[in-house]
């Protein structure tokens, strides 16, 4: 009933760039999008009438039922949208491309006359809207999209290695919210071994030299020292006391380094 709170899966998907380009290509971008949206669901074996989708403009947010598998939604039909833009990107000019950011999240959402709310579809938006993301997008130059999972998913689903997910060409990407606010989540590009344009933790240059706690040393060669804690990373550029970039502003990174 309207106002009733469920639990649901929630996916949120959102065009590249929709913003910069022209409004006739706007227009030719968002029914390119609902194409291969649908697509993707019929190829990944979905039960597209019982899933409910709210138009954003340049994307779209998908309120699924809990019945549904999350592994189906995190393996088979994130790979039915990459495929899928892969035909499109065959016909489509550079000027036209088209590269999706998608999130994938979980929790209660409520109904009303006007569309679903809940701090799970706050969290799935912040999600796909996060700086750290678009960075990782616009490093993989040659992919079409990539894909972010909450930590809830990741811990319950993607970690298991369910047969169509693969744990390890996911890396993670903890970032806080222009409220501060600390999301963990986990990122992966299909196509490639691990998502690419994620910062790299800075050495920690306020720790003494511990042999203890340093690496081996290779012949000729420093000592390889990682720091013991965090490093803290601002996304944007700083203009007096004015900050300009996106509305994630800093990463958080915990323990050993991934290449």
């Amino acid at each position: 009933m309207p106002g009733e709170a469920m639990h649901c899966w929630i996916v949120v998907l959102d065009i590249e760039n929709f913003s910069s380009r022209p409004d006739p290509i706007q227009r030719s971008l968002r029914t390119g999008m609902y194409e291969v949206l649908r697509a993707a669901l019929v190829r990944a074996g979905l039960p597209a009438d019982d899933i409910v989708t709210e138009d954003r403009g340049d994307g779209v947010l998908m309120i699924v039922p809990a019945t549904v598998s999350p592994i189906v939604l995190a393996g088979p039909f994130v790979r039915a949208l990459d495929d899928e833009l892969q035909q499109k990107a065959v016909v489509y000019s550079p000027a036209h491309a088209m590269r999706f950011r998608v999130a994938l999240h979980q929790g209660l959402t409520a109904r009303d006359g006007e569309g679903w709310s809940g701090d799970a579809v706050n969290t799935a938006c912040r999600l796909v809207d996060a700086g750290p993301l678009r960075e990782v997008l616009a490093a993989a130059a040659s992919s079409r999209m990539v894909f972010v999972v909450s930590d809830g998913i990741y811990q319950a689903v993607v970690r298991h290695g369910h047969l169509s997910l693969d744990p390890a060409a996911y890396l993670p990407m903890p970032f806080r919210t222009k409220h501060g606010e600390l999301v963990e989540s986990w990122v992966t590009v299909p196509g490639y071994p691990a998502p690419p344009g994620l910062p790299a933790a800075a050495p920690d240059r306020s720790a003494q030299a511990d042999p203890a706690q340093t690496g081996p040393t290779e012949a000729g060669g420093a000592q390889d020292r990682r720091p013991a804690g965090g490093s803290v990373f601002s996304i944007g550029t700083v203009q007096g006391d004015a900050f300009q970039g996106d509305k994630t502003v800093h990463i958080h990174t915990n323990g050993p380094v991934r290449p």
